[in-house]
């Protein structure tokens, strides 16, 4: 079968999250010809999970990326809506920049970077196979049959192969926020002997800001003197009126509701067969294995500065929704909380990083490289 569809380019970006856009720049800005694929245009530069840049360990690697010529430094710096330097307290060492971006404004000021851009193409498709011959790269197939050629393919899929989102029975085939999950790819990948991974992470739920008593919480400021993430960003054209975020805590009441329902939770019913992360656990990990701990820090930060969503930072879970409204409405200043995303687990394909070599390209098949969340 011949395909309706031949184009040729120099790279193939396939995925528009962060680690996506990134190459997709890099390469476009070195003048090769680059065409990246998302699953939806208006998902450019999503921010599912907490809408922020940086924070511990992961704003020195922001820095980093600046350094080198990325995007995501300046874009959070025309986006933020909160700017704060962490562990001040402490040594020079460990602080680290965090900024709370609108999470609509900063997907779309990246957008417009990438459609202003030199060389790059945006294509709303969904990559289903990676063609490659004798070790080699030769492009992609997406779903629709079309075939883009390349001499090199990043992989920057994040958490959408073969995704689906999880809370109490309910089984929700999609990729985050309910988009379209990537269900092709995977069996491709595998056909070329590529050893893949079930992973999986989660979200706690989103919240009207109307519903929340805010005197019974902590407020927190931005810095009173905003640093700005980019090298190339001058200091004194950011600094503006920033929102607050909101810190309370969980108690003995939130814990034994979870306890209570353990046999209901997929994490832990068997139900969800993707390895966990180290760095977002859920409720349920942190009250099942902190058990000595009283509370947990639950940060209530906002979604943007358009919108009544509220983030709650530190609960994340894949309870059931009856649950998840009994464990939030014990905690200070969300006894009478309505829920307007519940909270989720998604699980997803990923990749054993062993199989990259140090400039993450693949070693079975030279040309095609692999990025962001999707290394596992």
């Amino acid at each position: 079968m011949i395909p309706y569809l031949e184009e040729t380019y120099d790279v193939v970006i396939v995925g528009a999250g962060h680690a996506g856009c990134e190459a997709a720049l890099a390469s476009a800005r070195l003048g090769m010809e680059t065409i990246m694929f998302t699953v939806s245009v208006d998902s450019i530069a999503l921010m599912p999970c907490n809408p922020n840049i940086g924070g511990s360990s992961k704003g020195h690697l922001v820095r980093e990326l600046d350094a080198l010529g990325g995007e995501m430094g300046k874009n959070i710096d025309k986006t933020f809506i909160q700017s704060k330097m962490l562990n001040e307290s402490k040594g020079p060492a460990v602080h680290s920049l965090r900024a709370q971006a609108d999470k609509q404004d900063y997907s779309r000021h990246m957008r417009r970077t990438l459609e202003n851009t030199e060389h790059l193409t945006i294509r709303q498709a969904e990559v289903s196979e990676i063609m490659a011959e004798d070790g080699k790269i030769r492009g992609v197939k997406t779903f629709s049959g079309a075939v883009y050629y390349a001499k090199a393919v990043i992989l920057c899929t994040g958490t959408y192969l073969k995704a689906r989102c999880i809370y109490g029975d309910v089984s929700n085939p999609t990729g985050p926020n309910g988009l379209q999950a990537a269900n092709h790819l995977t069996d491709s990948l595998r056909e070329h002997g590529i050893e893949m991974f079930r992973f999986k992470t989660g979200t706690p739920a989103r919240v009207d800001k109307k519903s929340i008593d805010f005197s019974k919480m902590e407020e927190q400021f931005g810095d009173l003197r905003v640093v700005p993430f980019s090298f190339s960003t001058n200091p004194d054209e950011i600094q503006k009126d920033q929102v607050s975020c909101w810190l309370t805590y969980t108690n003995e009441n939130t814990h034994r509701i979870i306890k209570d329902n353990l046999d209901r939770s997929p994490l832990f019913s068997g139900a969800i067969e993707g390895t966990g992360p180290r760095y977002c656990p859920s409720i349920e990990d942190k009250v099942v294995k902190f058990p000595d701990k009283n509370r947990h820090q639950v940060f209530v930060e906002p979604e943007g500065l358009y919108t009544n969503e509220m983030y709650l930072g530190g609960m994340s879970s894949s309870l059931p929704e009856d649950v998840q409204y009994a464990m939030y409405r014990t905690v200070p200043g969300l006894e009478k909380v309505k829920i307007v995303r519940n909270a989720y687990a998604i699980e997803y394909d990923c990749i054993n990083a062993l199989q990259l070599k140090p400039t993450l390209e693949f070693k079975k098949i030279s040309g095609l490289f692999a990025g962001g969340q999707f290394n596992g």
